[in-house]
């Protein structure tokens, strides 16, 4: 089966020791395609870094987390590297209301600011998005925040009829999902899929075209069944590949190749 990992933090501290060793065990498992996110301007300047050094892919953004310590400094870099080839996507942003790190007001002209930097650059954007347990406030907003853009009308057409935008590491609602797949996004799945209070996502994951789907890790966070609870790594995207698999009914073997060449359309490396 062929694979993808479209989201694994491989420039953490958590891999400071060893990158190299995780990144050729993720290549000896099969996975051809690997995107390093940043969250904040260093962590984007050692992705692109990585991308540089290896056959991976970068993006450049700041999380909803660190969007309060922002500098105009900062932003000077990400607007810098956004555009270059081999950072394929904006962000890791989006609306985090459960941990709050960062203000609700802050978050959201932080996330603004991204959406109008895709827009710009002709680039997806990767947005993470987390309400309190129970709640979807967090979801709402972003859905309306995204219409606000100008999402799934001909203002915003990324080249190559690409998403605008995808839901990585999906948690919310089955109609947040909706919400966002009529406004033309990808949503990614991860091994949140598997934790209790997330059992909505496999309806989602039902749902989302075969040319809109993707897969990941969040490396070193949210380890599936199976794997180390201390450190998840993007060679365990096969256990969340296979769930795929078998909540849609299809074969493995299909899955991998639609994964891959979703990957390929999605985070093209067409200059800007």
């Amino acid at each position: 089966m062929r694979l993808i990992d479209s989201h694994a933090h491989l420039q953490a501290g958590a891999f400071r020791l060893d990158a190299d060793e995780v990144l050729a065990a993720a290549r000896a498992a099969g996975i051809e395609r690997i995107l390093v996110p940043g969250w904040d301007a260093d962590s984007s300047l050692l992705a692109l870094g990585m991308a540089a050094a290896s056959d991976i892919d970068a993006s450049a953004g700041i999380h909803p987390h660190g969007a309060a310590m922002a500098t105009d400094g900062d932003w000077v870099l990400i607007e810098r590297l956004a555009h270059l080839p081999r950072v394929v996507a904006i962000g890791e942003t989006g609306l985090d209301y459960d941990r709050g790190f960062s203000p609700r007001d802050v978050q959201l002209a932080n996330l603004r600011r991204h959406l109008a930097l895709a827009r710009d650059a002709g680039k997806p954007v990767i947005l993470h998005c987390r309400s309190k347990p129970t709640r979807r406030d967090a979801q709402d907003d972003l859905i309306r925040e995204l219409v606000d853009a100008g999402a799934g009308t001909p203002s915003w057409l990324p080249a190559g009829g690409r998403p605008p935008g995808l839901l990585h590491s999906f948690s919310g609602p089955v109609d947040y999902a909706e919400g966002a797949l009529s406004l033309g996004l990808a949503i990614s799945f991860s091994g949140l899929a598997f934790r209790a209070g997330e059992e909505a996502t496999a309806s989602v994951a039902r749902i989302v075209p075969a040319n809109r789907l993707l897969a990941e890790t969040d490396s070193p966070y949210l380890s599936p069944p199976g794997a180390p609870r201390r450190r998840n790594e993007p060679l365990w995207v096969e256990v969340t590949t296979a769930w795929l698999a078998e909540v849609r009914g299809v074969a493995a073997v299909a899955i991998g190749e639609q994964l891959v060449e979703n990957y390929d359309r999605i985070f093209s490396r067409r200059p800007t």
